[in-house]
């Protein structure tokens, strides 16, 4: 059974950095997975926001290019989002997830996941 648990969220100022990091257990390596990261603002829907594939390649929506980074550590099997120049409008609860099928180049919607990880609050305030 494959098990996700993200940490470091916070409270940042708008312009700040924090790096989110999801701890994946219960997958093999050989695996051929995708994993991603979604966020949930109050009142809106699950926005996937970055994947990653097991070859590395990462894939991001317009709205984190260039700000965001997605990356894994698969020696320690943590999957990690750095966040730079965080907007108010990045307020939101951040999820990761993972499911053992390619990303096919962009970031799945949410019902392509199996498995998701509890979440953490990331507020930007102004």
């Amino acid at each position: 059974q494959v098990q996700l648990a993200e940490s470091g969220g916070g409270s940042v100022q708008a312009g700040g950095s924090l790096r989110l990091s999801c701890v994946v257990s219960g997958y093999s390596s050989s695996d051929y997975y995708c994993m991603a990261w979604f966020r949930q603002a109050p009142g809106k829907e699950r926005e996937g926001i970055a994947s990653i594939e097991s070859d590395g390649t990462a894939n991001y929506a317009d709205s984190v290019k260039g700000r965001f980074t997605i990356s894994k550590d698969d020696a320690k099997s943590i999957l990690y989002l750095q966040m730079n120049s965080l907007k108010v409008e990045d307020t939101a609860t951040y999820y990761c997830a993972a499911e053992i099928r390619g990303c096919l180049g962009w970031v799945p919607p949410p019902s392509d996941f199996g498995y998701w990880g509890q979440g953490t609050q990331v507020t930007v305030s102004s």
